[in-house]
């Protein structure tokens, strides 16, 4: 990779917005082939060896960042990818949920609310690094949990040419997804 620049950027229009709609997890075992768009290794455009993706709605308070993290000493810069996740009512099933997400390394597609699929975790997975079960204090507090999970990859999350859940099973070779 050359470490000369070769574009420069223009003042962007203010057409945009913040936020996540959707996480989807998948397990770090599937024999995950991810194909590039051929130009560009930012862009994936299909993943093959993934047979389910565990679609999570989300609401309110949940975030998807990537840190850069760089050492002019050692030469080397990294991304941390850092998804923090506020999931609803406490019950069984997502007791179990949860357990398995902390314990695991899962993979994870990321839908912003701008309409955007990033994929994180792509060659090392996500790592449980905190979460809390919360029935609150006042009526109106969370029941729920509180979810930090914590990626460290030698690139940023790639954006998958998709805008659409459809188009995202597709491109994961008509993956099904599953909500419940």
């Amino acid at each position: 990779m050359a470490c000369d620049l070769a574009n420069g950027r223009a003042e962007v229009c203010k057409d945009t917005v913040a936020g996540l709609d959707a996480v989807y997890f998948f397990s770090f075992e599937d024999d995950f082939v991810p194909t590039y768009d051929g130009i560009n290794t930012d862009v994936i455009d299909s993943v093959a060896g993934v047979s389910t993706l565990y679609k999570f709605e989300l609401k309110g308070t949940n975030s998807f960042d990537q840190n850069i993290v760089t050492s002019r000493e050692n030469g080397t810069t990294v991304y941390e990818q850092n998804l923090s996740l506020q999931l609803k009512k406490i019950d069984i099933t997502a007791l179990k949920i949860i357990k398995t997400l902390a314990v695991g390394r899962p993979r994870a597609v990321v839908k912003t609310k701008a309409g955007q699929f990033f994929l994180a975790g792509l060659n090392y997975g996500l790592d449980c690094t905190g979460g809390t079960i919360v029935n609150g204090t006042a009526m109106s507090d969370l029941n729920g949990f509180t979810l930090t999970m914590q990626g460290m990859e030698n690139l940023h999350a790639n954006l998958i040419d998709v805008s659409t859940q459809a188009a995202l099973a597709t491109a994961f070779a008509n993956a099904s997804i599953v909500t419940s």
